[in-house]
């Protein structure tokens, strides 16, 4: 029988206060880690934090708001929703997924998408003319870093690498790629050889 997750999802919206100013982004993600204990206690499966780079939105880094919520949850899955993958760096992201798994006893799971907004492009170098290819080869290479044997690994949107087994545990954890309207990525995401995608 399939069983049925419930799961809510947040960007950490800057909410208004009593008053009708906007609270600072220190305290909306504050409300959020305090929403995701509320969650947990009301036996909520999941909680998946969206990554933006907008005054707007709170939670630029998922992978850390995720590991306070680690630190005062039990049971709860703690996902990104999504971790901008395009812009990033996949050992990186695979690392702070590593930590995050590891603080919470294997609640972590990735969720890697280009993003619904593109202004984490220009903030972080990236031009937007290579919007499918960086998405493509770091999602290739993150594929490689799920996997038990050493990584070696190229290609054209950033320098080769073989990273060492620096984060704290090489198991297979679950990643997802999330897509609204893209068909290049739900094409880019589709299963793998080995079953990872």
């Amino acid at each position: 029988m399939t069983t049925l997750e419930l799961g809510i999802d947040t960007f950490g919206c800057v909410p208004a206060n009593d008053a009708g100013a906007l609270v600072s982004q220190a305290a909306a993600i504050r409300q959020v880690v305090d929403e995701a204990v509320l969650a947990d206690e009301l036996g909520v499966d999941v909680i998946a934090l969206g990554e933006h780079h907008r005054p707007e939105f709170s939670i630029s880094t998922p992978e850390t708001v995720l590991a306070a919520i680690a630190g005062r949850t039990s049971r709860i899955k703690l996902a990104s929703g999504v971790t901008v993958l395009s812009t990033d760096d996949p050992v990186r992201v695979f690392q702070r997924f590593a930590t995050v798994d590891a603080l919470s006893g294997g609640r972590a799971q990735a969720i890697l998408g280009r993003g619904s907004f593109t202004e984490s492009f220009a903030l972080f170098g990236h031009d937007l003319r290579d919007y499918d290819t960086l998405f493509e080869e770091k999602l290739d290479l993150c594929v490689e870093l799920l996997d038990e044997q050493p990584v070696t690994w190229s290609g054209s949107t950033r320098s080769a690498c073989t990273p060492p087994d620096s984060s704290p545990t090489r198991t297979r954890r679950p990643v997802s790629c999330s897509t609204r309207r893209s068909r290049s990525t739900a094409t880019a995401s589709g299963p793998s050889a080995d079953g990872h995608r």
